[in-house]
């Protein structure tokens, strides 16, 4: 059905703006705010921009993006603080996965 990735939500710290894709404003409103919260935390602490995509396999992937010359990004921390976010937020990460599959690939849950 896709064959490519889907952005599902992006925070940027040059433009001071979350985006959330509207082909998901089926999501419950914590689930959004949850992901508000992930985004724009993460571009206020390291810096630069931040997308979760979901690829054409349904997994959820965290892609970050700095203009060049920007000394403000942390690229370490960067690496860091998304291993953080995908230990505590791992339940959160695998329902949307799991939500995408179902709701936007047709997969059968019993699949899994």
């Amino acid at each position: 059905m896709y064959d490519e990735e889907i952005t599902l939500c992006g925070a940027s710290s040059y433009t001071k703006k979350y985006y959330l894709n509207g082909d998901f404003d089926g999501l419950p409103e914590s689930i959004k705010d949850e992901l508000k919260i992930i985004c724009v935390l993460y571009t206020e602490d390291v810096g630069g921009a931040l997308r979760l995509v979901f690829d054409e396999a349904g997994n959820l992937e965290f892609c970050t993006e700095a203009e060049e010359g920007d000394l403000l990004y942390d690229e370490i921390g960067s690496v860091l603080k998304i291993k953080q976010l995908q230990n505590t937020k791992r339940e959160l990460l695998e329902a949307l996965e799991l939500y995408f599959r179902v709701f936007f690939l047709g997969e059968d849950m019993e699949e899994e």
